[in-house]
C-alpha cells in the first residue's frame, strides 16, 4: 500500500469549557470475535456495531471465503449466513492484510473446516509469530504447514478433528493464541475440553473478554484455578451479538482531554466492560484527571498531570496514549511488562521511545518497559509512524500543542479507527469556535 502524504496538526489555539462528546466506533476486539462467533453458529445471525475497518473487512472476507457461510456488511454492523454444520475450506488462499488478530483466529478456525486452507498476510504479518499457536493445534492432532518460514505465515491448515481432549498452549507471547483455541474448542462435539495454559498469561483481559462474550452466546467455559478453562462446546444462540464502543479508540480522546485540560464525555462504553483498555482511565486519574464512570459513559477532565510508575501487561494497546500524557506531565512515567508491544504492528516500545526523543523528550527502553522523562518542551517534527496505526493516532495529541508537528503516512489509521480523523477535526472545532459536526 503507498503511504499518504503527511498531515500536519494544527495547534489547538481555544478551550471550550463545554464537554465534547466523542463519536467511539464499535470495538475491534469485540467486532473479531463476534463474527467469529456469528459465523460459527447455523442460519442468521446480526453483529450489532461492529467496526467497520481494515481488520475487520480482511476478516469479513476470509470467513465468507469458506464453503457453506455468507458474511456480508449491512448497514450498522454485519450479517452472516451459515449453510452447513461443517464448512468447506476456501478455493483461494485468505490474505489478512496486517490483521494480527484475525489471522490467529483464522488458523483454528480453518481446522474446523473440511480442505485445505492457506493463510497468509503482509511481510509484516508473516514476521509476526504463529508458533505457540501452531505448536498447540499440532499437539491435537491439527496438521499445519509453514510454506515459507518456520512459525509463521503463510501456514496451510488441514481441517480435521482434535485426537485429544486435553490441550496445551503457551500463553505468554499474545493471548490471541489463547482466545483462538477456546472458540476452536467450542466447535468439538462432545466432552469438555481442558485447556492448560503454559508461562506468564499476557494481555489476560483479552482472554476473559472472549470468555465473557462466549457465556452471553450460551457457550460455557469456566477457569479451574490460574492456569486451567474447562470449555463445555456448543453452538452460538444469540441471534444479534451486539458490540460496544472500542476501549482503545476511545482512549486518544481520554489523552486530548487529559493534554488539554479539556472535558471530553465517551458514550457507550462504562466500567462494566470486559475491555482491559478501560484501565486507562483509571491510570489517567493517577496521574491527575478527574475520572468518572457514570452508566453507559465515561467522562474525564484534565488536570495537573504527574508521571506514574505503572505495569500495563493488561491493557498494551494503550501504552502509546498513555506515554503520550507521560510526556506533559511533571516527574518521569515508567510503564513495565509491556514485553509483547515488540511484536505488534511494529515494535511498540522502540517507536514510542524514538519518536518521544525525535519531539524533545527524553524516553529510554528496556526489553519489557518504557521511561519517559518529559522536559517540559516539544520540538517540530515529522512523526514517522511505522505503518502503525496506533503510532499515528497516539502522537497526534501531541501536534496540537506545538506548531510543526506533522504526522506520516495518516491513513494508517483505517486499520482500527478509519473515522479518526474526522472525529479528530471535531474535537479541534469544538474548542477553537467552530459549531461541531
Amino acid at each position: 500500500m503507498t503511504a499518504s502524504p503527511p498531515r500536519p496538526i494544527p495547534v489547538l489555539t481555544g478551550r471550550n469549557l463545554a464537554p465534547f462528546e466523542a463519536r467511539i466506533p464499535g470495538s475491534k476486539s469485540y467486532t473479531n470475535r463476534a463474527l467469529l462467533l456469528a459465523a460459527m453458529r447455523m442460519g442468521t445471525t446480526e453483529v450489532i456495531g461492529g467496526l467497520d475497518c481494515d481488520d475487520t473487512q480482511r476478516l469479513m472476507q476470509a470467513l465468507d471465503a469458506f464453503g457453506g457461510l455468507s458474511v456480508t456488511q449491512v448497514k450498522g454492523g454485519f450479517r452472516t449466513v451459515r449453510t452447513q454444520p461443517r464448512l468447506t475450506a476456501p478455493k483461494q488462499e485468505v490474505h489478512m492484510g496486517a490483521a494480527g488478530t484475525p489471522a490467529r483466529f483464522m488458523l483454528a478456525f480453518a481446522a474446523a473446516a473440511d480442505g485445505e486452507t492457506v493463510v497468509t498476510g503482509t511481510p509484516r504479518l508473516c514476521d509476526r509469530p504463529m508458533g505457540d499457536l501452531l505448536a498447540a493445534l499440532r499437539a491435537i492432532g491439527i496438521r499445519c504447514d509453514c510454506l515459507a518460514k518456520p512459525d509463521c505465515l503463510p501456514v496451510r491448515v488441514y481441517g480435521s478433528a482434535p485426537k485429544n481432549r486435553k490441550w496445551r498452549i503457551h500463553a505468554g507471547v499474545s493471548s490471541q493464541f489463547t482466545s483462538s483455541l477456546i472458540l476452536f474448542a467450542s466447535q468439538q462435539p462432545g466432552e469438555p475440553i481442558e485447556i492448560t495454559l503454559e508461562g506468564n498469561q499476557v494481555s489476560r483481559p483479552y482472554v476473559e473478554m472472549t470468555r465473557s462474550m462466549m457465556t452471553q452466546c450460551g457457550i460455557r467455559t469456566e477457569r479451574k484455578g490460574e492456569d486451567t478453562i474447562l470449555v463445555h462446546p456448543g453452538t452460538p444462540k444469540l441471534e444479534r451479538i451486539q458490540v460496544e464502543a472500542d476501549a482503545s479508540g476511545m482512549s486518544y480522546f481520554l489523552a486530548l482531554a487529559a493534554v488539554t485540560g479539556t472535558t471530553v464525555v465517551i458514550p457507550g462504553i462504562d466500567d462494566t466492560s470486559a475491555q482491559g483498555d478501560v484501565g486507562l482511565a483509571r491510570a489517567l486519574a493517577q496521574m491527575g484527571c478527574k475520572v468518572g464512570f457514570e452508566p453507559g459513559r465515561i467522562r474525564i477532565q484534565g488536570g495537573q498531570l504527574r508521571g506514574i510508575d505503572i505495569d500495563m501487561e493488561t491493557m498494551p494497546d494503550v501504552v502509546l496514549t498513555l506515554a503520550i500524557v507521560a510526556a506533559r506531565s511533571k516527574g518521569s512515567t515508567r510503564v513495565t511488562n509491556i514485553a509483547n508491544l515488540r511484536v505488534k504492528e511494529c515494535d511498540r516500545i522502540h517507536a514510542a521511545a524514538t519518536e518521544l526523543t525525535r519531539l524533545g523528550q527524553k524516553a529510554e527502553e528496556g526489553p519489557d518497559w518504557l521511561a519517559i522523562h518529559p522536559t517540559g518542551s516539544l520540538k517540530s517534527a515529522l512523526v514517522h509512524t511505522y505503518d502503525d496505526h496506533r503510532v499515528a493516532m497516539a502522537f497526534s495529541i501531541l501536534g496540537l500543542l506545538h506548531p510543526g508537528i506533522e504526522i506520516e503516512d495518516p491513513k494508517c489509521v483505517t486499520k482500527s479507527f478509519p473515522d479518526f480523523w474526522t472525529e479528530f477535526d471535531r474535537f479541534c472545532a469544538h474548542h477553537d469556535g467552530a459549531k461541531p459536526a
